[in-house]
């Protein structure tokens, strides 16, 4: 994918936090790609939090765990 160049408006608060992402001797392009990212990691984990929460208080998805781990246990060899 092609590198593409965007305009941003800063507000105070984001101006500080560029200020302080620059600090480390980076890029302002550098901090902002990297601040993109780790947002984008930040929202995935959350996501994958929520859906583990949603499926953990389902009643049939726990049922149906539990019938997984039933079998699996009986497919292990004895200890």
């Amino acid at each position: 994918m092609a590198e593409k160049a965007i305009s941003v408006r800063l507000d105070a608060d984001a101006q500080r936090a560029l200020e302080r992402l620059t600090e480390r001797g980076v890029s302002q392009s550098q901090a902002i790609r990297q601040a993109l990212i780790d947002a984008d990691r930040i929202a995935r984990r959350e996501q994958v939090r929520a859906d583990a929460e949603r499926i953990g208080n389902d009643p049939d998805d726990r049922a149906l765990m539990a019938e997984i781990r039933e079998y699996m246990d009986e497919l292990a060899p004895p200890g």
